[in-house]
């Protein structure tokens, strides 16, 4: 499985949207790290994405999170290390902190998919605004991921909510530093249904940010690279307390 490996100390895994590969969160996130050091920065593509093959064997959600476990263990080993999902990288971070909260030094959860099931989602009705921003994000990442993703083998999982649903509810009570972000106007996981698991993330900030859909950020690069950096002074204080 294909990884991008920035910097050292303590390890972050960045898991993409489905479909989505690691140049996206890669070029959003990198710029918080300017100046900051003491995180190694590690931007996954999930088998059948970006420069990672499909494994036939994979045939679920379950699958693919137990090939990402198997991953972190062979990248950052025994240490601890902090996760960061987006969209469906949400939904299998959660399942990570799962299987141990206690080797998790914090969470961030982008635009997460909360529930499986499209048709059970609660979803804004009012749509982001278009922009020229937005078109480009489109065509420098979207469209690239959407070239070298395997669709064959993505869509056989996520044509049925069996398989693209974990088949163990990955809530889990955990203590770690926590940001959840929402885009106001995410027409594709939305919102209010991440507010429904805030309670298992006693020390978690949830915000939405209003003009955002599922791209985010596109408008509020600046309130969203503040809101990560607090997170990783959460993290930083967590850890020297």
């Amino acid at each position: 499985m294909y990884y991008e490996s920035f910097g050292d100390g303590r390890p972050i895994v960045f898991l993409p949207g489905w479909g989505g590969d690691a140049g996206e969160g890669r070029d959003i996130h990198e710029p918080v790290f300017d100046g900051r050091t003491g995180w190694r920065r590690i931007y996954v593509d999930p088998p059948g994405t970006g420069k990672s093959p499909a494994v036939p064997g994979i045939t679920d959600q379950d699958g693919m999170l137990a090939a990402i476990a198997g991953l972190i263990d062979d990248v950052v080993g025994a240490e601890r290390f902090a996760l960061a999902g987006t969209s469906a990288g949400g939904l299998l971070s959660r399942g990570i902190v799962k299987r141990d909260p206690s080797r998790i030094l914090g969470l961030l959860l982008r635009v997460p998919g909360i529930i499986a099931d499209r048709t059970r989602r609660t979803l804004p009705t009012d749509e982001v605004t278009p922009s020229a921003e937005l078109d480009e994000k489109q065509r420098k990442y979207y469209d690239v991921a959407d070239e070298q993703a395997d669709f064959e083998f993505l869509d056989a999982i996520q044509a049925d909510v069996r398989t693209y649903a974990l088949s163990e509810d990955p809530a889990a009570h955990f203590d770690g530093p926590t940001l959840i972000v929402t885009g106001r106007q995410d027409t594709m996981t939305g919102y209010a249904d991440a507010w429904s698991v805030l309670e298992d993330y006693p020390r978690a900030s949830y915000v939405v940010l209003d003009q955002e859909g599922h791209g985010l950020p596109v408008r509020t690069h600046p309130i969203y690279h503040a809101l990560v950096a607090d997170w990783l002074d959460r993290m930083e204080e967590h850890l020297d307390a």
